[in-house]
């Protein structure tokens, strides 16, 4: 590949694209993006998670079907700055308020956790309310959500 390639490779081949834009507001951040509960549902997440990175942040991708231990455990180790979790399911109060409260057990309670995915809005007041630092939804722009993001984390 050339020096005045847009994209590199990747360790699995692929083409990693690299941002457009010099604007960067996540540089030198690291956000944990994470799929609580039995949701087999990703492409979101995905999308979401490229955005991050694409904005400058380092990402953490969980993976499908991670408890909220595993997701508060993950937070705490690597040392991330912000944690969203991206819910389908329906049983977003349960999984969130428990990832939450493991945060808090763990000393990490000032982690900025976010939600995204499939959330009514009573619930989305609700988490508001309760201190998730941003809900949101499949037809909010990716600009807005990442803008969102990086107000929150400064």
């Amino acid at each position: 590949m050339n020096s005045t390639s847009s994209s590199s490779a990747n360790p699995a081949g692929h083409a990693a694209a690299t941002s457009r834009s010099a604007h960067a507001p996540l540089k030198g951040k690291r956000i944990l993006v994470a799929k609580p509960g039995l949701d087999g549902h990703d492409i979101g997440a995905k999308v979401i998670a490229l955005a991050f990175r694409d904005a400058g942040a380092s990402v953490i991708y969980t993976g499908l079907r991670k408890s909220p231990e595993y997701i508060a455990r993950i937070a705490v180790d690597e040392d991330v700055d912000a944690v969203g979790l991206s819910i389908l399911s329906g049983s977003h109060n349960e999984l969130v308020a428990r990832t939450v409260e493991l945060l808090s057990d763990r000393g990490a309670g000032e982690i900025p956790v976010f939600v995204g995915g499939t959330i009514p809005a009573d619930d989305r007041a609700a988490f508001l309310k309760a201190g998730i630092r941003g809900v949101f939804t499949s037809d909010m722009p990716l600009d807005t959500v990442i803008d969102a993001v990086a107000k929150v984390l400064g």
